[in-house]
């Protein structure tokens, strides 16, 4: 699948995305969710935040395939997921 980016407003703690595209003059509705994930306190160490990023992933809704990981901050890291196409 071909990318486009597409910048949207800055997240909230957690948002959802909804896009209508047209291609080859049939329309799509494409879903996002960006969530934030915080890190459970100050001064966690890289190796335990790698941890519960995994954690996050691995149980989140199967329906959901992640498509990015946004750059860590001290206090969170962001997500987006794309809902999957039912064919």
């Amino acid at each position: 699948m071909k990318e486009v980016l597409i910048l949207i407003p800055d997240i909230e703690k957690e948002q959802n995305v909804e896009i209508d595209v047209r291609i080859n003059g049939r329309t799509q509705t494409l879903k996002y969710r960006v969530e934030l994930l915080d890190w459970e306190g100050n001064e966690v160490p890289p190796k335990e935040k790698v941890q519960v990023l995994r954690h996050k992933i691995s149980e989140y809704d199967k329906d959901w395939e992640l498509v990015e990981i946004g750059p860590p901050t001290d206090k969170n890291i962001s997500l987006m997921f794309r809902k999957k196409r039912s064919n």
